[in-house]
């Protein structure tokens, strides 16, 4: 029971330490950077476009957090609808090309491997 008294108010401690810093993080919302580098479907090995697919699945999980964070941020009046539409548009439009490119390589490389 002291082991839980003492565990829980740790807990309290550490949440009123970090609660302040919550609006300053909450406006921050950060594109995620796409995948650095493609694998060239003619030379690729099975592998190397699976962890490819992998990495692009990820990065669309993080664009996706980018874009709800954006919603968030626009609700809370924290950023204007423009403005908000304007970075949404951009992250969903750089995350198309990563994929056109992608699935470019893929027809590559399934042409080279049928």
């Amino acid at each position: 029971m002291i082991l839980r008294t003492m565990l829980g108010a740790a807990v309290v401690t550490a949440i009123m330490t970090f609660l302040p810093s919550l609006p300053a993080l909450a406006d921050q919302c950060l594109l995620p950077p796409p995948p650095s580098k493609l694998p060239d479907g003619a030379t690729a090995s099975k592998q190397q476009m699976l962890n490819a697919m992998n990495t692009l699945k990820e990065y669309n999980g993080d664009v996706s957090v980018y874009l709800k964070c954006l919603d968030f941020e626009t609700r809370e009046n924290r950023m204007t609808a423009d403005v908000s539409t304007l970075k949404h548009n951009a992250a969903v439009m750089q995350l198309q090309a990563i994929a056109d490119k992608f699935n470019q390589q893929v027809r590559i490389f399934k042409s080279k491997h049928s």
